[in-house]
């Protein structure tokens, strides 16, 4: 997806993607721990956002619910219940054992934070975990939560 939208230099513009994706992105405020959902409403990809949630955490779900629409949309196509959420957190999620929860973030987190964007940021080679100043300014730079930044930086995929 980097590829065909051209993008250079973080962050990745998530919300231009989805738009030119056809996808209708709606903020409202959402109850409880919920981020957001995805649901098809008359063969449109509509995904919904927790507007009370912090930007970082907006961009994250955008991208983690278009890993949805990407990876799983055999999952959510055909749904008719579109004021229903179609994937959702839940006790499996929090423990890290739904297959769809873990690929969707994979997905998000590589879409957010790129390897290649993050191998031309200087100050991400040889960074130490503990070093806070460096996530703080990379994880700015991305516009990505620093718990986030971090994940991706010292995840064992990536090594």
């Amino acid at each position: 997806m980097i590829t065909q939208f051209a993008v250079k230099t973080p962050p990745v513009p998530v919300e231009r993607m989805a738009r030119a994706m056809k996808i209708r992105v709606q903020y409202a405020p959402l109850d409880g721990d919920l981020s957001g959902m995805v649901a098809m409403q008359d063969d449109v990809p509509v995904i919904g956002i927790n507007a009370l949630h912090h930007p970082n955490r907006q961009r994250f779900t955008l991208a983690h619910e278009i890993g949805h629409l990407t990876l799983h949309r055999d999952l959510i196509e055909g749904s008719v219940h579109v004021d229903k959420q179609i994937l959702h957190r839940d006790i499996m999620t929090e423990a890290g054992t739904d297959w769809r929860e873990i690929e969707a973030n994979a997905f998000a987190s590589e879409l957010l934070m790129p390897e290649s964007l993050l191998q031309a940021q200087p100050s991400a080679a040889g960074i130490a975990f503990e070093d806070d100043e460096v996530i703080t300014s990379l994880a700015a730079k991305f516009r990505v939560s620093e718990a986030a930044i971090r994940f991706r930086l010292f995840s064992p995929a990536r090594r």
